[in-house]
């Protein structure tokens, strides 16, 4: 992941928080942290889908995050209570790819996967935006690597993450909850999205890689997020 600013060439991961102004980047292939600021009033350059948007990021290879094929799932309902994720399966993309809870960097940045053979096929979860998967509403934050041979968890998402799928993010003692695709937002690196920061509002998921076109290492031009609302 990697710090990125309308001034600054580097691109990554990010978002320092400044209300709803702050924005969080996807992570790449460097694990360097970017931050992105915009005044409220700054225009985001967004393709919002009704059908997926399409990326220049590298097609998957084989990937330890693999599932092969889209299997029925049971339902799962509400839970009682909110829950720290541990793993997160996507039908047809990743099962049980675990969740690391890094700590976000003395900026207020938050942390990305660590830059190992296991950190690409991860979630980094951002707690110290305290909201959790049963949280009456708000953004749960996720992030995952991207990466310029085609082989992490952010690269698979890419590919195979529709309008309409499923996420399970699963908790401690069999805790789980369901959610499904409601939007899949692509922005260019130099802009940002402050809504990817709500703490207010529907509760979901929402998760950031970087896409599009690799610049150099670890700057890509884009940042595709997905919102995903729990669903049985």
């Amino acid at each position: 992941m990697k710090r990125w600013s309308a001034v600054a060439a580097a691109v990554v991961l990010a978002g320092t928080v400044v209300g709803a102004a702050e924005w969080l980047a996807g992570s790449g292939d460097d694990g360097s942290v970017q931050a992105a600021r915009q005044s409220s009033g700054a225009a985001t350059t967004a393709a919002s889908t009704t059908a997926p948007p399409t990326s220049s990021a590298p097609s998957p290879s084989a990937s330890p995050t693999a599932s092969p094929s889209r299997s029925p799932l049971p339902p799962c309902g509400s839970v009682a209570r909110p829950f720290t994720p541990q793993t997160i399966s996507v039908p047809g993309v990743t099962s049980g790819a675990a969740v690391v809870m890094p700590p976000r960097l003395p900026d207020g940045v938050p942390g990305a996967p660590p830059l190992t053979t296991a950190g690409k096929a991860v979630f980094a979860f951002d707690r110290e935006q305290g909201i959790r998967p049963g949280d009456p509403g708000g953004n749960v934050l996720l992030n995952a690597h991207t990466w310029p041979d085609g082989s992490a968890l952010g690269n698979r998402l890419l590919a195979g993450l529709q309008l309409g799928d499923r996420i399970v993010v699963h908790g401690a003692t069999g805790t789980r909850l369901c959610y499904r695709v409601s939007e899949r937002v692509e922005v260019l690196a130099s802009k940002g999205l402050a809504r990817y920061y709500d703490r207010v509002g529907p509760p979901q998921l929402a998760i950031v890689v970087c896409s599009g076109r690799r610049l150099g290492p670890g700057n890509w031009e884009k940042r595709t997020i997905w919102f995903a609302r729990p669903a049985a």
